[in-house]
């Protein structure tokens, strides 16, 4: 009621306002109403009949006039005395509303659509890859990602393969325990076939010694649905099959009601620039439909009894459908924790042991995606809105001591709604996920506002060029004005930081914000183990593994508030303003020294010549080109005009004027001169970095480099009896961190090479340098299979990043790029035959790695 009463009255007195005007506007009516009493006096006075024709005429004019203008009034009174009370924004016409579009061609999901529709987007009828939202429910390629704007949202992340995989899980999870036993310890044992099938028999062995049965359930490496499981008895019976897992079956799970269950959680990833997880708070509880009892030779095939997969259990007939949540086959984790409540158990502290274990795994993924991600979006701060989001489904189980374990992560979980059970959770998380996400139409225009701004601030720094004198105050001034911009920008970094955790809070719905965790002290736990398993990915790195992990720390444990940073900026201004009063004096007394030899000065002219040049030509009519000469030894000579040049001095002493256009001409002249050196010089660059390219070799440890050419030129003439296994061996058995090393090889040694050709120390702001970033990029993409596919006969599929980009490539660079992947494909090469030889050798001998010279 009150606010309604307040809208009438700011209606009132936006009425009232418009009143008061209109009142004021029509006032001198009233007074031309007196005028015409007076006119049709004069119209009945005897007068001359010239004088009255002229007199009839203005008179009918100004009634003519009078009469509209009356008439006007008349309809606007009536108009206002009609009309409902309403704010005079309601006569505006509106603006047309932006959509938010979707492109959900890559989903077969009708609830994906639905809920993106409940949510305010608008689909797409047609494939746009322009639209603000894009969904797929398979893999998207790296370089779709890197084409995407700022203001885009896409459902999956860059490198999640390295958890979702079920060997790349395997290893990258051993690889952790190896190092924190005590935190991933929440993983059945498992073996990756082929390479470890050795591993998985003298485990076995050992077992039978021991007289101990383990049951082994076998799984394709990137199966789903429950396709392709197999469970054993007996190891010796497993074949060495390719792209498979093996894993110890947990042969004492926690009964729903006699039934094998396990969990499916639901977790959004929303950012890995810092790392952001929400927890949905309901999820599936998946049952078997047969009775469990702990496997043996009769009941092994039994899959309906062992699988909890609904893919699975569906075609059983003793599948049950319930609308109920308490029956059926399917039912949700809101159940399960009343379930488990109600039988005295602390459902709270089991669901703190599920959060801390799907903390731990994003920690074991963060390195990977975070690389992964920030290879496809270049140049892009800390911080900056995701243009990545992702839904994963965790698949947990409990033994019978409650202890959570981690059975495998789908990154693309079904939204398959065959249950209105299904439907309720499902939808649910859909419509928050979309309102989290936080999609407005103005995304685009304020980013196409910001690419602006940055491409004339790019434009301006480029066109600064360095002063050879600057004094040590100007070097200070330089510093602080660049140390406020960075705290301004970090100030608004700040502050949207501050809205968006803020809207989150908000809007999140039935999610749960689980990292960053709101406790300071899990907050600087989980920063601690993520900087050791970070410093664990990036081994052999040095220095840089340690600077990323203190940057780690900074990120989560020593966040910067906006208190601190206006401290900061305040201190920042202080500094400045005594800058400034220092840097004028100096001003003050450099401008007073120069000065002593022009007109109102004691000084004679005498006194001045002997502080001039005895070779400046004094006569010269045309001092133009000196004056340029003498640019280049002072270059205050035109900066703010507080310095002046020789020819000025003479030119006022002889009272002659010349125009200054001239000296300005000259400038431009020789700018244009210059820029034409720098283009001629970039490309003897060029050529030179081609040739050094040229000739530079992968060099094999222990060999020369004639034995090593001899090892490229027997692998190429039998390759296709390397080709499986090199293949193998670099998609397969190195995960990305190490794919990376061995570009990494080329890669420091080209820097290495442009340092040297190019003759500086900052080779990221060189054109060449950016463009071989974007080749290594290329080569990595799609877990190695650019690298890979550059074997394949005429395959030069890295090529098509420079054919869809507008920057045109000139055919010197494109030479350089060719001669760049060749390196790379001789390095991983050698790189394959060293560890091939290594693997023959005896096992204490050192094994150098591989550089090139």
């Amino acid at each position: 009621m009150d606010h309604r009463s307040g809208l009438n009255l700011e209606y009132n007195f936006g009425s009232d306002h418009r009143r008061e005007s209109l009142r004021s506007k029509y006032r001198p009516f009233s007074h031309f109403d007196n005028m015409s009493e007076g006119i049709s006096q004069n119209l009945d006075s005897p007068t001359p009949d010239r004088a009255v024709d002229s007199r009839r005429g203005s008179v009918l004019e100004n009634l003519v006039g009078y009469q509209s203008r009356r008439r006007i009034s008349e309809r606007e009174k009536r108009e206002l005395e009609s009309e409902p009370l309403s704010p005079i924004s309601s006569t505006k016409k509106k603006r047309k509303k932006i959509p938010i579009t979707a492109n959900l061609f890559g989903t077969r999901y009708e609830v994906v659509r639905h809920m993106a529709q409940r949510a305010g987007l608008t689909i797409q009828k047609e494939d746009d890859s322009s639209c603000y939202l894009i969904w797929s429910d398979s893999f998207v390629a790296s370089d779709v990602i890197t084409s995407l704007k700022d203001y885009q949202k896409i459902n999956h992340f860059p490198g999640m393969g390295e958890i979702c995989r079920k060997d790349c899980l395997a290893r990258n999870m051993r690889r952790a325990s190896r190092y924190l036993e005590n935190d991933y310890n929440f993983v059945p044992k498992t073996w990756i076939l082929p390479s470890e099938y050795s591993e998985l028999q003298s485990y076995y062995k050992d077992l039978k010694r021991r007289s101990k049965k383990k049951t082994f359930i076998l799984k394709p490496s990137n199966g789903a649905m429950g396709n392709g499981i197999i469970l054993y008895r007996n190891a010796e019976k497993i074949a060495q099959s390719e792209q498979t897992v093996v894993q110890e079956y947990l042969e004492k799970p926690l009964l729903l009601e006699g039934f094998k269950c396990d969990m499916r959680i639901y977790v959004l990833m929303t950012s890995c620039d810092p790392l952001k997880l929400f927890l949905f708070d309901d999820g599936l509880i998946r049952m078997s439909t047969e009775k469990y009892t702990p496997p043996n030779e009769g009941n092994i095939e039994k899959l309906f009894m062992h699988l909890t997969n609904y893919s699975v259990n569906k075609h059983s007939e003793n599948y049950e459908k319930s609308g109920k949540i308490d029956t059926g086959s399917k039912r949700t984790l809101q159940y399960f924790r009343e379930y488990i409540r109600k039988r005295d158990i602390d459902d709270k502290l089991l669901w703190r042991h599920i959060i801390d274990l799907i903390i731990k795994t994003m920690i074991v993924a963060h390195p990977h995606v975070l690389h992964a991600y920030r290879m496809c979006r270049p140049g892009v701060s800390t911080g900056k809105d995701s243009v990545c989001f992702e839904i994963l489904g965790f698949d947990i189980m409990l033994d019978k001591k409650l202890k959570p374990w981690l059975l495998e992560i789908n990154r693309s979980p079904s939204f398959g709604t065959d249950e209105q059970l299904d439907y309720d959770i499902k939808s649910t998380l859909l419509y928050d996920t979309f309102k989290l996400l936080n999609i407005r139409a103005s995304d685009k225009r304020r980013n196409m506002a910001e690419q602006k701004a940055q491409a004339q601030k790019r434009l301006f720094q480029g066109r600064v060029k360095k002063e050879l004198d600057i004094t040590d105050i100007q070097k200070k001034k330089i510093s602080l004005s660049k140390k406020k911009d960075e705290l301004k920008d970090l100030l608004q970094k700040v502050k949207k930081d501050a809205a968006r955790d803020y809207y989150e809070t908000q809007n999140c719905g039935g999610f749960q914000k689980i990292f960053p965790p709101p406790d300071r002290h899990a907050r600087e736990r989980y920063a601690k183990l993520m900087s050791e398993v970070h410093k664990i990915s990036m081994e052999g790195l040095g220095k840089a593994s340690g600077a990323f992990s203190q940057e780690i720390l900074r990120t989560y444990n020593n966040p910067l508030k906006e208190e601190d940073i206006l401290d900061l900026l305040a201190q920042c201004e202080a500094d400045e303003k005594l800058t400034d009063k220092n840097l004028s004096k100096n001003k003050f007394s450099h401008d007073l020294r120069h000065s002593r030899g022009f007109p109102g000065f004691k000084k004679s002219t005498e006194e001045f010549d002997e502080d001039s040049d005895d070779d400046y030509d004094h006569d010269d009519p045309d001092g133009g080109e000196d004056c340029e000469s003498d640019n280049m030894e002072e270059p205050f000579a035109f900066r703010n005009g507080t310095r002046r040049s020789r020819s000025e001095c003479s030119t006022q002493r002889r009272k002659l004027s010349r125009p200054s256009s001239k000296t300005h001409k000259i400038g431009r002249t020789t700018s244009e001169e210059r820029f034409g050196c720098q283009a001629k010089q970039e490309e003897e660059n060029l050529k030179r970095t081609l040739s050094a390219l040229n000739d530079m070799r992968i060099k094999f440890p222990g060999k020369t480099d004639e034995e090593a050419e001899f090892i490229l030129d027997k692998m190429n003439e039998n390759w296709k009896f390397h080709k499986p296994r090199i293949a193998s061996y670099w998609l397969v058995k190195l995960d990305s961190i190490k794919r990376r090393k061995v570009l990494d090889i080329v890669r420091s040694n080209v820097k290495a090479l442009l340092v040297k050709v190019w003759k500086s120390a900052d080779i990221e702001n060189i054109r060449i340098n950016r463009i071989f970033s974007r080749v290594f990029n290329r080569l990595l993409w799609s877990h190695g299979q650019g690298l890979w596919n550059c074997f394949q006969a005429a395959s030069q599929s890295w090529e098509t990043i420079f054919s869809k980009s507008s920057d045109v490539i000139t055919p010197i660079e494109m030479l350089c790029c060719r001669r760049v992947v060749q390196l790379c494909r001789d390095c991983l090469l050698i790189v394959y035959q060293f560890a091939s030889e290594s693997k023959t050798a005896s096992k204490n001998s050192p094994s150098p790695d591989p550089v090139s010279k």
